[in-house]
């Protein structure tokens, strides 16, 4: 496995000074934003899709640094039922395909988005409860007329461009936990699959390490970032796992995303980085930083030297013992 970061955190400096920086704290692969929600402050897929020379700058910008791109991510919701707002999360997507196709990047990250309750629809709708039974009616209807028929669609579209969908399971989109996560691939194929975020996990309710277990047996890990999520033991029942405050009332939400290690011990992070390399994953552990405690470049330092401490980096050896 490989130690790398989400590159959107540095937004505000330019790429190589970014990848400087990442590179001098002993990281070895970047997951790029290229629009949507992430922002393309170092990537602009029309500028890049353009042009030959100026793709063969950008990969000799990471290169030279020691690094790989492990990942282009264009996070938004291509099911919104405006469709002018889904156009624009469709059209990125397509275009961060092509470019990660070109550029030999094997994963684009995004969310599978959330649709409406029926055709005009203005807001998302995402249902979290089997009663009243309008909720079951919307939810089978958003599967069957928008989540199935998209990704099915598109996955292979990305198929066909030699790249793997690593969909985030987060709340407030239909693909959230891995039994959604395994829906949709068992019906759109197996281009489909997680970019699993254990913090993501954790506010949910779910062991990140059984998470980890259930999709890496069905090989559907494609990516995998690390951020971490403290529960608060007393505001969580007082507003429950859904709750719907600001993330910057940080004194009185249930829950909040931390830096790796201030939400959960070394020992749980050692049991996921184990799970991963025991169902077959072996690729890139990302960085994402959204700790409202410290700064970005304090939270990425401590999540490298943490996380140094417990990767399996090398390839396991024969059982010399048996």
């Amino acid at each position: 496995m490989k130690l790398g970061i989400f590159l959107v955190l540095f937004g505000g400096r330019p790429l190589e000074e970014a990848l400087d920086l990442v590179a001098s704290k002993g990281v070895k692969a970047v997951e790029i934003g290229t629009g949507a929600y992430p922002g393309d402050a170092h990537c602009k897929p029309d500028e890049l899709l353009e042009s030959k020379t100026a793709r063969e700058n950008f990969k000799k910008a990471v290169e030279a640094r020691g690094l790989t791109i492990s990942a282009l991510s264009c996070h938004g919701n291509p099911l919104h039922p405006q469709k002018h707002i889904a156009q624009g999360f469709h059209d990125t997507f397509v275009k961060t395909v092509q470019l990660a196709e070109l550029l030999e990047v094997p994963v684009v990250n995004t969310f599978s988005g959330c649709p409406g309750d029926h055709e005009d629809a203005k807001y998302p709708n995402w249902p979290v409860a089997p009663w009243p039974n309008d909720y079951q009616e919307i939810l089978d209807w958003q599967w069957t007329n928008k989540v199935i028929p998209y990704w099915t669609e598109w996955g292979k579209y990305a198929a066909d461009h030699h790249v793997k969908i690593g969909l985030e399971l987060h709340g407030g989109f239909s693909v959230h936990t891995p039994g959604t996560l395994l829906r949709l691939r068992e019906a759109a194929g197996e281009v489909i699959g997680a970019n699993l975020d254990p913090s993501h996990m954790w506010w949910q309710g779910i062991d990140p390490v059984q998470a980890i277990s259930i999709l890496g047996r069905a090989g559907a890990i494609h990516h995998f970032h690390a951020k971490d999520t403290t529960i608060d033991p007393v505001n969580v029942h007082r507003h429950g796992i859904t709750d719907m405050q600001s993330y910057t009332l940080m004194q009185d939400r249930a829950w909040q995303f931390r830096t790796v290690g201030y939400g959960h011990d070394l020992k749980t992070w050692a049991d996921m980085i184990s799970a991963l390399r025991l169902y077959g994953y072996d690729y890139v552990v990302s960085i994402e930083h959204e700790d409202g405690l410290m700064s970005i470049e304090e939270g990425f330092s401590k999540a490298v030297k943490n996380l140094q401490q417990i990767m399996i980096e090398d390839s396991a050896a024969e059982m010399w013992w048996v």
